[in-house]
């Protein structure tokens, strides 16, 4: 057998690194408020290293927004600092951003493994107008010097191969950061977990710790792939006619493992979906998808098969409008639609908010005469994410001086830190900040959470706009989409200043004008009185403030309609001068 050899590798972007007594501190700007955003920011001296750069997606009141990226305020003024960015792996909660934001801060290096670097140039693909990215192709075994850091990584399993851990090594102390972690002893299609290496960084007297904290409510260990697998391969033997799986696009390992199956019960198989089908020719160039290619068929081929001899894999598990699941439910897709007796597996676990979407998707699938299995009616579908059991293994480990919960809401966050108490870790080391807090350790090692705070907030996407939609524009999206818009039209007579004939009102979500003649007629009376005594006090030759006038009538309708209707549409009065 021969031995690998580590290698260390010098940043061409990076300074040597020259260490002295200085802070070092810790910036989670995204991550730990929410699940997605993720963004970490480590500073040490004059360097900075940035641990990924991802987006979340949008929560059910966020009317037409995209996703949601990391506030780069901090980065942007301090981007001749950063040494480079690395990205844990490939899924956009980790690397979505990185089109929007990584030519403002510079454009640093970005590294990143194999796959995880591929995923990213595929993303940039579609942003064709931000110019090229610097990204460099990092093994697990390389050390790398950012600066005053240096760096190195571990191997741990999740649902995407290639994911890394990684060791932050400065003059004041290491810093591990586990990056999206669970503990696999038989995965399919990877390695387990780096255990020994990450052993072996427990015997160095490790500063911090920050850890995944996803699944910290759920007991007991994360179920291994190699069960997901027995599993599904039982549902391919008992199934005598077409199966339709619906998984996450990034989920490769699991779209691995259909591939195996289909191959293996001589059935074909058609992928459909933007991003799965480019997941998947990433992962087959990248070896990590190695079923036969006589396997796959296009989409358009469906109709040349017998039911008994198809698979069909696509993404929508999660009750998405437009996505490819819903539209062969609902009958719109080009080349297909659920047939009676079809068996359609839900791999994947339903992301809170989703619940009413997914049931009613469930609902219409059995009334088309479909069978359906999800993950509460057998194992088919593991997080990614490790359990309280894996957490406290990670603890025990790396033995870590301070424990930093991440990625996770703070009720998440919180128990992790419990449970990082019940292995020994002291309930002052445990540090639960919020967003943009800043952490922060002495030259002794010693750390403390600041009351400093770099911005943090969140930045919209929304279409081409990155950062224009904010509190007010969406403050106004939600009151459209609960009480509607009052708009009412008025001609004035230039000379005479009094309003030239009805008023006319229009109404988008808050009344049916025909059926509300005194409510509207009301609101006419009101313009025109307004109007009036806005116009007779400038009566002395000064121009009349429309501005104010239009003020005026906006509040005073708003707080009339209300008395009338309890609610409070969006109310935009127009004045046109004739």
């Amino acid at each position: 057998m021969t031995q690998q050899k580590t290698t260390t590798r010098k940043s061409s972007a990076s300074r040597p690194a020259t260490f002295s007594k200085q802070t070092l501190r810790v910036i989670p700007v995204g991550g730990l408020e929410e699940i997605g955003r993720n963004m970490t920011i480590f500073e040490h001296g004059n360097d900075i290293v940035v641990v990924d750069l991802g987006l979340m997606f949008p929560e059910e009141e966020m009317m037409g927004i995209d996703y949601i990226i990391p506030n780069m305020e901090y980065l942007e003024k301090n981007k001749k600092r950063i040494r480079g960015v690395i990205i844990t792996h490939g899924h956009f909660d980790h690397i979505g951003a990185i089109p929007h934001v990584i030519h403002r801060i510079g454009n640093p290096p970005i590294y990143a493994t194999e796959l995880t670097k591929a995923m990213i140039l595929k993303r940039q693909e579609d942003f064709k107008g931000q110019g090229s990215l610097n990204v460099r192709t990092i093994r697990k075994i390389d050390r790398i010097v950012l600066g005053s850091f240096k760096v190195e990584f571990f191997h741990v399993n999740h649902t995407i191969p290639d994911s890394i851990g990684v060791v932050l090594r400065t003059s004041i102390g290491t810093i591990v950061h586990t990056g999206d972690f669970k503990f696999d002893h038989s995965p399919v299609g990877d390695a387990p977990a780096d255990i020994s290496k990450i052993a072996r960084l427990g015997s160095e007297d490790i500063l911090a710790l920050l850890s995944d904290s996803t699944n910290a409510q759920e007991e007991g260990y994360s179920i291994s792939e190699s069960v997901i697998r027995d599993n599904l391969d039982q549902i391919f033997l008992n199934t005598r006619k077409r199966l339709v799986v619906a998984t996450f696009s990034s989920l490769i390992s699991r779209i691995q493992q259909i591939a195996e199956l289909a191959e293996k019960h001589g059935r074909k198989l058609a992928i459909d979906g933007y991003s799965m089908k480019s997941n998947v020719e990433i992962a087959r160039e990248l070896g990590y998808i190695n079923a036969r290619r006589s396997t796959f068929i296009d989409i358009r081929q469906v109709n040349d098969y017998a039911d008994s001899k198809l698979v069909i894999l696509c993404p929508g598990a999660q009750g998405e409008g437009n996505s490819t699941l819903m539209k062969i439910v609902n009958g719109e897709h080009r080349y297909t639609q659920i047939h009676k007796g079809d068996t359609v597996i839900f791999s994947s676990s339903v992301i809170p908010g989703n619940e009413r979407s997914v049931q009613g998707l469930k609902d219409t699938l059995y009334m088309k005469g479909a069978e359906v299995i999800h993950y509460k009616m057998m194992g088919i579908h593991a997080s990614g994410h490790g359990n309280q059991e894996d957490l406290k293994m990670m603890i025990n480990l790396v033995r870590p001086k301070y424990l930093i919960p991440v990625h996770g809401t703070y009720y998440m966050r919180k128990l992790h830190g419990k449970l990082g108490e019940s292995v020994g870790i002291l309930e002052k080391n445990v540090f639960t900040g919020v967003n943009g807090q800043v952490i922060e350790f002495d030259y002794r090692g010693n750390g403390k959470l600041l009351t400093e705070k770099v911005p943090s907030s969140y930045v919209m996407v929304d279409g081409l706009g990155v950062g224009d939609v904010g509190n007010v524009v969406l403050r106004d999206r939600q009151m459209l989409a609960k009480d509607g818009m009052f708009t009412i039209i008025a001609i004035i007579d230039r000379k005479t200043k009094k309003v030239v004939g009805e008023p006319q009102v229009t109404s988008r979500g808050f009344i049916y004008v025909k059926e509300n003649f005194d409510l509207v007629n009301a609101a006419k009376k009101r313009l025109k009185d307004i109007v009036m005594k806005s116009t007779s006090k400038g009566s002395n030759g000064t121009e009349p403030n429309w501005n104010y006038i239009k003020n005026s009538i906006r509040d005073d309708l708003g707080k009339f309609l209300f008395q009338k209707t309890k609610r409070r549409p969006i109310v935009l009065p127009v004045i046109i001068e004739v």
